[in-house]
């Protein structure tokens, strides 16, 4: 079911008609108020007007439609690795990456009674970044959509028994009590957020700046073709400072990179790389370049 708990939802249609009055403010973020991404947006842009949605889909699709301007999307944690289907939505929502933002994460336990807990509710995230201190707590975690979602399903179950992982200020939020604060299993807990828009960024603006651009490429299928292509980097000294792989459809045939580099298109090097890297792919698009916000190497 793709709706938010009724603890979430006067707070929700509060927020969501302050943005309809200024879409221009709006930033669509995915989870009910409090959650990581609510802290985000807030973190980044103090002054915009936040704009929950259930899903990232659905905060993507705002963006799509006119409804906000931006979207604050959480795209890989520092413990837990990328968010589930990121490399898959991303290219697929058609806009491009303006901004990045970097978020110290922590998580409480918080629930309506003081235990014992037969289970924990909370975004996959979260629970994989409390996974040691759930299992030696023999608590049973549960996936739900989001952090401050999760925390909203518990008060809205009035079961003492059910706790959530989420952002202290949703205890507050949705009148839970904290049980125990910093319950990720690393102290060092850092997600990285990108924001969406619609059009790009022009690479010249950031002249002055040091600058990161996101792409996406499939290689030709012939001997060495990966070997080629992230030689095209290597050869003009650019600095590639994230390479994943994906499989693209169901066939398993068709593999696809997801890269971050250091620099952007308007840099001699780097249009030389995008150049060579374009002779050696199938596929090739550029997903936006933007300011760094948090230096690499």
């Amino acid at each position: 079911m793709r709706s938010f708990a009724k603890p979430a939802l006067a707070m929700i249609d509060t927020m969501r008609a302050a943005a309809a009055e200024q879409p221009a403010r709006s930033i669509a973020f995915g989870g009910a108020p409090g959650s990581n991404s609510h802290r985000a947006t807030m973190e980044y842009a103090p002054d915009a007007l936040p704009l929950p949605y259930f899903g990232f889909e659905d905060a993507l699709e705002a963006v799509k439609t006119g409804v906000a301007s931006s979207a604050m999307i959480p795209i890989e944690n520092s413990q837990h690795g990328r968010v589930t289907d990121i490399h898959f939505l991303l290219p697929e929502s058609g806009l491009s990456i303006v901004a990045e933002h970097f978020m110290p994460i922590t998580h409480a336990l918080m629930a309506l009674g003081r235990g014992p807990f037969d289970a924990a509710y909370s975004h996959p995230q979260a629970l994989g970044q409390s996974r040691q201190y759930l299992l030696d707590k023999g608590i049973v975690p549960m996936a739900h959509a989001d952090t401050a979602g999760a925390a909203a399903f518990v008060a809205e179950q009035g079961n003492p028994a059910f706790a959530a992982l989420a952002p202290p200020i949703a205890a507050d939020l949705y009148g839970l009590d904290i049980i125990e604060t910093e319950v990720e299993d690393a102290a060092d807990n850092m997600t990285r957020f990108v924001l969406l828009a619609r059009e790009p960024l022009d690479p010249a603006t950031l002249e002055g700046e040091q600058a990161m651009t996101t792409f996406i490429f499939e290689v030709k299928n012939v001997p060495a073709a990966l070997y080629k292509a992230l030689g095209c980097f290597a050869t003009n000294g650019v600095n590639l400072t994230k390479l994943e792989s994906y499989q693209s459809g169901t066939s398993f045939s068709a593999t696809m990179f997801y890269v971050d580099m250091v620099g952007a298109p308007g840099d001699p090097a780097v249009d030389r790389a995008l150049e060579e890297l374009d002779f050696h792919s199938k596929h090739l698009r550029v997903l936006g370049s933007y300011a760094q916000a948090r230096e690499r190497g």
